[in-house]
C-alpha cells in the first residue's frame, strides 16, 4: 500500500516525503529497512528511530523540531494507534482455501463465499458461516451456530450449539464457547447436587477477541452476552447470564462469576476475581489479583479518571497503600507500647 492511501485512510498528516513511497510492512527501529514503518512518541525514542534505515517514519507532531533529509514522515496524534491500524491494513489477507477434503461439514451447513474450512474441522447440521470466515483445523462448530464474515476460529476451538458470534471476531486454540454454566442445586436432605437447566444462549458481538483456552458459558434460561469490542486475554472465564459491556479488557486468569455486569471499558487486570451478581461499572479498573466479593456493586463514582482499584475486597490502590503501611507500622512497634500494659 502506497503512503498516501494510509494517510487518506487512517488521517494524520505527511509532512515531508513521498506520497507515493510503497510501506510493505510495519517493523521494530531495529532491522527496518526502507520499505518498512516504524513509529515512536517520546523524543528519546524519536531521535533513535530517525537515525535507522526504516523508510517511513510516524511521530506526534512536535516532538522533533526538524527531520534528516530524506525521511518519509507522517504525523498523527497518537502513533502507536497509527501504527496498529496501518498493520491491519497493510498485512496481506489469507487466500481463501475452500473446505479441506478431512473437514465434515454437515448438507445443511451454509457457508458464504470465501469460507476456509481446515482439516478436522466439523461444521455440524444448521451451523450458518459467514463470507470470508476462516475455521482451521480441528474446531467444532455446533448445531445452529451462527458465525459472522470475516471471523477467525482457530484450531481446537469449540462453539457449543446454539452460539452466536458476531462480525471480524477472532477465536484462538482451544477457548470454548458456549459451554454449560456451573449452576447446581443442592439436596438438604440427601447432599446431591442437581443441575440447574443451562439451556440458555451465548452472543458475542462484532470486532470482539477471545484469548486461547479462555472459556465463556452461556446463560442459564437467558443468554450470556459479550458486547462489542470486548478483548479477553488466554486463560479467562467468564460465567452464565453475565453481560461484559463493550471495549472491556479482561487479562489473562481473570474469572467472572455467573450473572455479572461489566460495564463499558472497564479493565480487569491479571488474576482478577468476580463473583457472582457484581455490578462492576463503566471505566472501572482492577488491579492484578483484586476480588469483588458476590453482589457487590463496583464504582468510580468520585474518583479521578484511571484510578485503579485494587486488593480484596477491592478499594482504590492509595487507600489500600495507606492501610498497608500502617499495618507494617503496627507491626514494628513493640508488643508492650501496643497493649499498653506491661508483659
Amino acid at each position: 500500500m502506497i503512503l498516501k492511501e494510509l494517510v487518506e485512510r487512517l488521517g494524520g498528516t505527511l509532512v515531508q516525503g513521498d506520497p507515493q513511497w510503497l510501506v510493505e510492512s510495519v517493523s521494530a527501529c531495529e532491522g527496518a529497512g526502507a520499505f518498512d514503518l516504524v513509529f515512536a512518541e517520546s523524543a528519546p525514542a524519536a531521535v533513535q528511530t530517525l537515525a535507522g534505515h526504516a523508510g517511513v517514519v510516524v511521530l506526534k507532531p512536535g516532538v522533533i523540531l526538524s527531520y534528516p533529509h530524506g525521511k518519509n514522515i507522517v504525523e498523527a496524534a497518537h502513533p502507536r494507534l497509527w501504527f496498529a491500524q496501518a498493520a491491519k491494513l497493510i498485512a496481506p489477507r489469507p487466500l481463501a482455501t475452500g473446505v479441506h477434503p478431512r473437514a465434515v461439514v454437515s448438507q445443511e451447513t451454509v457457508l458464504g463465499a470465501g469460507v476456509s474450512v481446515g482439516p478436522g474441522a466439523v461444521l455440524e447440521s444448521g451451523a450458518q458461516v459467514g463470507e470470508n470466515t476462516r475455521i482451521d483445523a480441528g474446531a467444532v462448530i455446533g448445531h445452529g451456530v451462527h458465525i459472522g464474515v470475516d471471523c477467525h476460529i482457530y484450531p481446537r476451538a469449540v462453539l457449543y450449539p446454539g452460539v452466536t458470534l458476531g462480525d471480524r471476531v477472532q477465536v484462538h486454540a482451544g477457548a470454548v464457547l458456549g459451554a454449560d454454566g456451573f449452576g447446581y442445586v443442592r439436596d438438604a436432605a440427601t447432599g446431591a447436587y442437581t443441575q440447574f437447566p443451562q439451556q440458555g444462549t451465548l452472543v458475542i458481538e462484532d470486532d470482539v477477541e477471545i484469548g486461547a483456552n479462555s472459556t465463556i458459558d452461556r446463560g442459564a434460561l437467558g443468554e450470556t452476552r459479550v458486547r462489542r469490542g470486548v478483548k479477553v486475554d488466554n486463560l479467562v472465564h467468564v460465567g452464565h447470564n453475565c453481560e461484559i459491556g463493550e471495549d472491556v479488557i479482561l487479562v489473562a486468569q481473570t474469572g467472572v462469576g455467573g450473572s455479572s455486569v461489566v460495564g463499558q471499558g472497564a479493565v480487569l487486570g491479571g488474576q482478577v476475581g468476580v463473583a457472582d451478581h457484581v455490578h462492576i461499572g463503566p471505566g472501572v479498573i482492577l488491579g492484578a489479583q483484586a476480588g469483588v466479593p458476590s453482589g457487590k456493586t463496583l464504582t468510580n463514582k468520585g474518583l479521578p479518571p484511571g484510578t485503579v482499584m485494587w486488593n480484596t475486597p477491592a478499594r482504590p490502590i492509595r487507600q489500600v497503600l495507606r492501610e498497608q503501611a500502617w499495618l507494617a507500622r503496627q507491626a514494628k512497634r513493640p508488643r508492650k507500647e501496643m497493649s499498653g500494659q506491661d508483659d
